[in-house]
């Protein structure tokens, strides 16, 4: 019984962190067969703080607007103030988990931040970085 009980246990311990490697991983694969290759967290640190100028309201928009320099703190919506998750895996297991939600939420940030969809290069290397937090 006790074995039964542990087995669950380290079972359920272990979903978030495998479901996240599944789901990080299919975007990956679906990304190189867009063409991107050779992601790097590197890029995706320089990405994620590089100022880009809204042409409507003349504001700098980067990711560290909403999400800060520290993925592992909450951040705040700079338009409606709410409070947005830490995006670091580390300390929010339930992040990167699902393909579709990431996919979402790459499509409304990118638009916002950048005036445009990101590349799958772009979105590579996010996640890449994101996954090391």
């Amino acid at each position: 019984m006790i074995t039964i009980r542990l087995a669950i246990i380290l079972f359920l311990a272990c979903a978030p962190v495998a479901a996240r490697a599944d789901a990080i991983g299919t975007l990956l694969k679906d990304y190189e067969s867009q063409g991107a290759s050779r992601f790097s967290a590197q890029d995706a640190e320089a990405f994620w703080t590089k100022g880009n100028l809204d042409p409507k309201t003349g504001e700098t928009r980067r990711c560290t607007t909403c999400h800060t320099e520290d993925l592992r703190r909450n951040g705040k919506h700079a338009t409606t103030g709410k409070a947005i998750e830490p995006l670091a895996p580390s300390v929010n297991p339930k992040r990167l988990t699902d393909v579709e939600h990431i996919e979402k939420w790459f499509g409304r940030n990118c638009k916002w931040t950048l005036n445009r969809d990101c590349t799958p290069q772009e979105k590579g290397n996010v996640l890449v970085m994101l996954r090391t937090k």
